[in-house]
């Protein structure tokens, strides 16, 4: 490995591993701010910062740092006859899977590090020439210019880097291998803290955790079949070639998801620490900063599974008939338009699309919790094992048998097959545009409040001309 491999891998591993701690830290703030403004609440709105006669309290974002100043601060209890190693042991194992499980997934296409810019001998009316030996002909200047790539292949003489920290050929296995760690760390936090509350939670945290997690794996079979590959950045090429994993497993997404959400154990997934019923779980007895990584790698799942589901599902860094080599929009054999990118440009917008689509299904992920409200521990297990598991079966049959039966189709299949593919490129094209005119317009739009009369009693006061206050006495 030389100098240059290790630098580019520092710089991957500070890419999403900064990405990962900065979008737990929204996730938290988003949670208070977005619930108020689902319910009609203030919100976040005491923590501030005071410069003079002013106070910034920047949307109730200052309320994080106080969080993570608050966790450093506090004091570190451990009960007296907790196992000291297990108990201190079960928040790094809580932790740690989840930002080793991003090493393998990509978030751009390789990067062709000799077509980031070149060099090149311009004159006007000839044709431009390479320099030679960094020198140009007499009459031509040397110009800095961005070429573009080749939609597909990528040349080993292009010193390629892969945007992913572990390029690893195991990929989608090592994805579950890692994250099968957190029912250990559940498991160990329950057992360990000496308290009955916590074991109960560990309990459910880890026979949630497997009844999903095998909903999880099997669901991913039948994408497996069509995309021929366990590298997830293969998966996306195959994507941006066809059609997003979306249209060819929809069921598949749904499902996925749905497992996604309860292996992050939130609502209305979080029975392993239902504070109705269990105090707070297991982590009942952590504090401090023990308890901030418990609190932390909660919301760090939330982002590594959208970022999981962009990969499978929604094209990864892929765009609508955005190409290795530029802007191809085309159905079928036919083109309506091309023309070339530089090669740079073309990485940038993949990296921007991939993150964009990992903040959205943060999003949503986070609308769900302030949306549906919390399943009994018998329905959270009837749905997995008798809804989720049978449907994700159901999805393998029925992919093997269309893969089959279109597998061994003529000609005409595949250019049929070929036209629907690019007819969805053009449908996600329109709904992303759709989507971005919608929120900005909603973002800025002025919203209009009515007051209106809810129940018997308030519109009695009202016909009565308002209720009566009567003085606050001591």
């Amino acid at each position: 490995m030389t100098l240059s491999d290790l630098i580019w891998t520092f710089v991957k591993i500070l890419v999403m591993v900064g990405f990962l701690v900065n979008i737990g830290g929204l996730l938290t703030w988003y949670d208070r701010r977005g619930g108020a403004m689902m319910q009609d609440r203030i919100g976040p709105n005491r923590a501030a910062l005071t410069i003079g006669k002013f106070q910034l309290r920047i949307g109730g974002l200052l309320h994080t740092a106080a969080d993570g100043v608050k966790f450093f601060t506090k004091e570190d209890f451990m009960p007296p006859n907790a196992d000291k190693l297990l108990f201190s042991l079960a928040p790094m194992l809580a932790m740690l899977p989840v930002i080793a499980l991003v090493a393998v997934i990509p978030f751009g296409d390789a990067i062709s590090t000799d077509l980031l810019w070149k060099h090149g001998c311009f004159k006007e009316g000839a044709q431009a020439m390479l320099p030679v030996n960094g020198v140009c002909q007499a009459g031509y200047t040397m110009q800095t210019f961005f070429p573009h790539a080749q939609r597909l292949g990528i040349s080993a003489n292009s010193h390629p880097i892969d945007l992913m920290v572990a390029p690893l050929n195991v990929g989608l296995l090592y994805v579950f291998a890692m994250a099968g760690q957190g029912i250990v760390a559940a498991t160990i936090a329950g057992w360990s803290s000496d308290n009955k509350f916590s074991l109960m939670g560990a309990l459910r945290a880890a026979s949630q955790m497997v009844s999903y997690e095998v909903t999880m794996g099997l669901t991913v079979i039948g994408a497996l079949m069509l995309y021929g590959t366990i590298r997830l950045d293969e998966m996306v090429r195959w994507q941006g070639e066809n059609a997003w994993g979306i249209f060819v497993q929809p069921l598949a997404f749904f499902l996925f998801f749905a497992a996604a959400v309860a292996e992050s154990k939130r609502v209305p997934f979080d029975l392993p620490e239902a504070e109705s019923e269990l105090v707070s779980g297991y982590f009942t007895e952590y504090s401090g900063m023990k308890f901030g990584m418990f609190y932390m790698s909660e919301y760090m799942e939330v982002a590594t599974s959208s970022m999981l589901l962009v990969t499978l599902f929604l094209g990864g860094w892929q765009l609508p008939f955005l190409h290795r080599d530029g802007l191809t929009i085309a159905f079928g054999d036919t083109v309506l338009f091309h023309t070339f990118m530089p090669h740079i440009w073309v990485i940038i917008i993949g990296v921007l699309a991939f993150f964009g689509k990992t903040i959205v299904l943060c999003w949503i992920q986070a609308f769900i919790r302030w949306s549906l409200p919390r399943f009994r521990y018998d329905q959270l297990m009837k749905l997995g094992w008798t809804v989720l598991l049978p449907a994700s079966l159901a999805n393998i049959f029925a992919t093997g048998v269309l893969y089959l039966l279109l597998a061994n189709g003529s000609d005409t299949t595949a250019s049929v097959l070929k036209v629907v593919a690019d007819c969805t490129q053009a449908f996600t094209a329109i709904s992303i545009t759709g989507l971005v005119i919608w929120g900005i317009v909603g973002f800025v739009r002025t919203p209009q409040r009515t007051t209106e009369i809810v129940g018997s009693s308030a519109k009695f006061a009202a016909a009565a001309g308002g209720a009566k206050e009567a003085p606050i006495r001591a």
